[in-house]
């Protein structure tokens, strides 16, 4: 991952689709704030995205400078010049849909939007769980976070 303070999102995430039932769960705190994360029935931990996988990686296929691999793995990177960003993931699958993306790197809040969009964002309800602490968020508090982070240089 090329660290970018330039960047407005940096993150260690995996993308789910965010269930019906989740609730407002506990504040978690780590070094960059107070942060209300989601509760998850385990029930519906295991449902995939409504997008069909091959669907998504056609997307993201379409993406300038994506690079992606039949496996599941693609890295996406900026331009370059003064914007450098790159976020590397890893897409499964369950009943050919998505069922989670792992999502790791830097980028600026467009290059995130088009990368959810690969994944059927804004019309699938998205959630990220932060890998180093295991806690869901809310796409919003996903958002903050990670700016907070950028901020951080971290």
């Amino acid at each position: 991952m090329h660290t970018n303070t330039q960047s407005a999102y940096v993150f260690e995430i995996v993308l789910h689709p965010r269930p019906s039932g989740a609730l407002a769960g506990v504040v978690w705190s780590d070094g960059m704030g107070d942060w209300p994360t989601l509760e998850v029935p385990r029930s519906t931990s295991g449902e995939p995205m409504t997008i069909v996988f091959d669907k998504a990686f056609e997307r993201l296929g379409g993406l300038e400078r994506m690079y992606t691999e039949p496996d599941g793995s693609f890295v996406w990177v900026g331009p370059g010049g003064g914007t450098q960003w790159q976020i590397d993931g890893n897409a499964a699958e369950k009943d050919s849909r998505v069922l989670l993306a792992e999502l790791k790197g830097n980028c600026p809040p467009e290059a995130l939007d088009r990368l959810l969009g690969a994944f059927g964002w804004p019309e699938q309800s998205v959630m990220m769980q932060l890998v180093r602490a295991g806690v869901f968020l809310d796409e919003e508090t996903f958002r903050r976070h990670a700016t907070a982070r950028a901020a951080a240089g971290n």
